[in-house]
């Protein structure tokens, strides 16, 4: 029988939903405008790539404080019109004639810091709106609508990109921040923040307590350290299958959609697959064994040849890699958001995605770097090697499904 979670969870689901299609409608977007519309040069366009989302994420580890002691939904309808702002303005500058470089570089950190912090107080709004088992099947929806948005988003955007320009895509982006900010102010009930003393100013030290709380908890650290390493290590060989599949061997661009577009439908059925595999083998268990297959399939890639054959072999790769990602994904978020306190969920979150965009960059450039020195599929190879020793981070079945440490009553408040 399907879980129902209520209406509330339906506008918060429909909230992601909505902004995720949006996103991936969009994706290669900024990408397409500085090469076509403004002929920016390719350092500028790997520079937008990787300093928008860095810069992006150190901008965010500030704002996890900010985020822990408000209100959710608010932050949530703010950081959607904030990046509703932030997109739009990219269209009506193109139209105006006025369209830089820098303004889509600053677009890019501004929606990027926006983006993680609405995901802080989504996280932590949804561990208040949903608890106990069902908050499993809650993160399994979210996972498995991102995955069906990363299957459809960009074929459909590539197809309106063809017919009306890169402009359109991220006014359509920029109108689902639009949507989802409205519904997030359909949800009804009640709220939660982390009260703070008004005399007490933000300190240094608070934009680190997100670490702390992640470090001092074994299980925590165990999935940090595994989530942002493999995270690392997949989007630091994403450019160089690029360089690889279109440059050297030469595929044609739409067989190159396809090889990313059709395994992403493994993640729905993989997000679909979860719970219920949970509920007949357990978490842990499930949890580690899609863990160590999603560290054994990249090495597929190191096979990767021209032609027809090299591209079944992506597709087919790619498939049962984002399979057990959509297996793994909702397992792992529902067990941080059980380890976590109420009252710092938002920060640890904040700091979680922070933290994650920021290797990847940094993990992006030295993969870029060793490919330039050796090849691309040296460099994918030594990625596929690497992963396979994340799934040693992962917590034991001692470790695993701790009860959340209690906290005083003043510590978290529900408004």
């Amino acid at each position: 029988m399907r879980t129902r979670l209520g209406p509330n969870f339906g506008w918060l689901w429909s909230a992601y939903g909505v902004s995720a299609y949006g996103t991936w409608l969009a994706f290669g977007a900024f990408p397409l405008i500085a090469v076509r519309v403004l002929d920016s040069s390719a350092f500028a366009v790997s520079l937008l790539a990787a300093a928008g989302p860095a810069v992006a994420a150190i901008v965010a580890l500030a704002l996890g404080p900010w985020v822990e002691h408000r209100a959710k939904r608010p932050v949530m309808i703010g950081m959607d019109l904030v990046r509703f702002a932030a997109m739009g303005s990219v269209p009506i500058a193109y139209v105006l004639g006025v369209l830089s470089y820098g303004q889509l570089l600053v677009v890019s950190v501004v929606s990027g810091a926006a983006s993680i912090a609405f995901a802080a107080a989504s996280g932590a709004y949804l561990k208040y709106l949903v608890s106990g088992e069902r908050l499993l099947v809650a993160n399994g929806r979210f996972e498995g609508t991102s995955w069906t948005a990363t299957a459809v988003g960009p074929p459909l955007g590539g197809a309106l990109v063809g017919l009306l320009g890169p402009v359109v895509t991220v006014l359509a982006d920029a109108l689902s921040y639009l949507l989802s900010a409205l519904a997030v102010l359909r949800i009804r009930g009640g709220d939660v923040a982390s009260p703070r003393d008004r005399a007490t100013r933000l300190r240094p030290a608070d934009l680190l307590h997100g670490w702390r709380v992640i470090l001092g908890d074994r299980v925590l650290r165990g999935l940090f350290l595994n989530s942002v390493l493999v995270g690392g290590l997949i989007m630091a060989t994403a450019p160089l299958l690029a360089v690889l599949l279109l440059g050297e061997y030469h595929i044609p661009a739409w067989q190159y959609g396809l090889a990313f577009g059709i395994p992403a439908l493994g993640g729905l059925v993989g997000a679909r697959l979860s719970a219920r595999l949970v509920h007949r083998h357990g978490g842990h268990r499930v949890m580690v064994v899609s863990g160590w297959l999603r560290s054994v399939f990249p090495l597929g890639l190191a096979f990767v040849h021209p032609g027809i054959p090299g591209v079944l072999t992506v597709i087919i790769v790619e498939g049962l890699l984002i399979t057990c990602m959509g297996i793994f994904n909702p397992i792992y978020a529902t067990e941080r958001l059980h380890r976590t306190p109420v009252s710092h969920t938002a920060r640890v979150l904040s700091t979680w995605s922070a933290s994650s965009r920021l290797l990847q960059a940094v993990l992006m450039v030295v993969w870029g770097v060793l490919a330039t020195r050796t090849s691309p599929l040296a460099a994918i190879t030594v990625s596929g090697v690497l992963l396979l020793a994340t799934p040693l981070l992962l917590p034991t079945r001692r470790d695993w499904s701790t009860p959340e440490p209690a906290l005083p009553a003043e510590d978290a408040r529900v408004a």
